[in-house]
């Protein structure tokens, strides 16, 4: 066959001394042994590098990073039932002062009807100053208690993004925010 084809022989068969035994040495079992050695050293190694250098520092700094992110959310959620407590309270006084505001003209309307079949001409001058008096002082009540909620909102709201974020927003941020 070798020398049918002069050409081809020279590429396609293997030179003289080597022609035997062919084959991966990775499945020949006589080096089997060794390399099974090898392959348990090397996994020995890796196993001791991985678990005592790298896995420790890993989970640690996982474990860590949970214990804040649960922290902030605690912190996040315990400033959101503040600020919707704050919120409630100024709702209460903002109602009771129109409570207080009503019955205040409520009972200025009603003296007022009751002198006036005596003296109406002089009382209705009277009555009208009572009455702007009354709307001013509801007024007033309603400015303070609008203008409590605006600092307490603000507030409230510069105390969460600085604890959220790390930094604190300036007036202007915080009023662009709550307009």
């Amino acid at each position: 066959m070798a020398t049918e084809h002069q050409g081809t022989t020279e590429t396609t068969e293997a030179p003289k001394g080597h022609e035997g035994g062919g084959g991966l040495p990775q499945l020949q079992f006589e080096h089997w042994g060794g390399q099974i050695v090898w392959l348990l050293l090397i996994f020995a190694v890796l196993y001791a590098v991985l678990s005592k250098g790298l896995l420790p520092r890993v989970s640690g700094a996982i474990e860590e990073r949970g214990a804040k992110i649960a922290g902030d959310i605690a912190d996040a959620r315990r400033m959101k039932d503040e600020a919707e407590a704050q919120a409630r309270a100024a709702a209460a006084e903002v109602a009771e002062a129109r409570a207080k505001a009503q019955k205040t003209a409520a009972d200025a309307k009603a003296k007022a009807s009751a002198e006036a079949a005596e003296r109406q001409a002089k009382e209705e001058a009277a009555l009208a100053e009572k009455l702007a008096a009354a709307e001013a002082s509801i007024q007033t009540a309603r400015d303070q208690a609008m203008s409590q909620v605006r600092v307490v909102a603000e507030d409230t709201a510069g105390a969460i993004v600085e604890k959220l974020t790390g930094k604190a927003a300036t007036a202007a941020e915080l009023k662009s925010a709550l307009a």
